[in-house]
């Protein structure tokens, strides 16, 4: 073997001595990527929503919504995310299917050592959803989560995310500004712990949309490679789902 095989098999060894870090739990996006030729998969195993609104209540249940993430090199990986089963029940009948798709690619722009970690994170979502589940338009956007440390085992994230939506009226496109603020603590080396305020402000011409919610969330360690997470989402607006319960596995290969 070739001495640069053999440095980058000992960098892809090195990288896989640190704990899996993943994007779930929580909303908020992490600045870290996948080691360059390995594979993470984040599958979020249930995922259930309610949202009472003008004496109607609607419920959503997505089942193994899956983030297929390859590292590309050092500082990026590509990522590919499927929900197989959305299902919607609501007073007026319901619905069922295959979601949407959404293909991201995470570039981090800070170096490993740096105080303040920041990476870059477009996005652009398939319609492959019915219409009744999705909105049958192709999107996208761009978050650039920041994340630094609070002191000890505390630490920090933000979520800045401009979208580019379609219009309610299928005629046009408008901008929403998301934002989200994640505060985490490892509690021991394999248990973290985390909280986090989200908002969401989308523009459509017909009536601007006002969502927030408050968060909580658990993740566990096994080993180096597998994450197990579970979380509880509560609405702050009359448009935000009332109620969020999900749990979730991550694994890196």
């Amino acid at each position: 073997m070739s001495s640069l095989l053999l440095a980058a098999a000992a960098a892809a060894a090195a990288a896989l001595d640190t704990p899996i870090c993943a994007d779930r739990p929580a909303k908020a996006n992490a600045v870290c990527t996948v080691p360059a030729g390995h594979f993470q998969l984040e599958v979020g195993a249930i995922d259930w929503a309610q949202i009472k609104e003008g004496g109607e209540t609607v419920e959503a249940t997505a089942l193994g919504s899956s983030l297929l993430k390859v590292g590309v090199d050092d500082r990026s990986d590509v990522e590919l995310n499927i929900t197989p089963y959305v299902r919607i029940t609501g007073d007026a009948g319901k619905a069922s299917g295959f979601g949407d798709i959404l293909v991201r690619y995470k570039y981090r722009l800070s170096d490993d050592d740096a105080p303040v970690q920041l990476a870059l994170l477009p996005f652009v979502k398939f319609p492959t959803a019915k219409h009744d589940i999705g909105d049958g338009k192709l999107e996208g956007g761009l978050a650039i989560p920041v994340s630094f440390s609070l002191g000890g085992a505390v630490s920090a994230t933000l979520g800045p995310e401009v979208d580019l939506l379609a219009d309610v009226d299928g005629h046009g496109r408008h901008a929403a500004l998301v934002n989200v603020l994640n505060i985490s603590a490892a509690v021991t080396p394999r248990l973290t712990i985390g909280g986090e305020l989200w908002s969401s402000f989308n523009f459509d011409p017909a009536e601007t949309v006002s969502q927030a919610s408050a968060d909580a969330a658990i993740a566990y360690v096994i080993g180096n490679d597998v994450q197990l997470d579970a979380g509880a989402n509560f609405g702050l607006t009359r448009e935000t789902p009332d109620l969020e319960f999900y749990g979730g596995i991550s694994a890196r290969f």
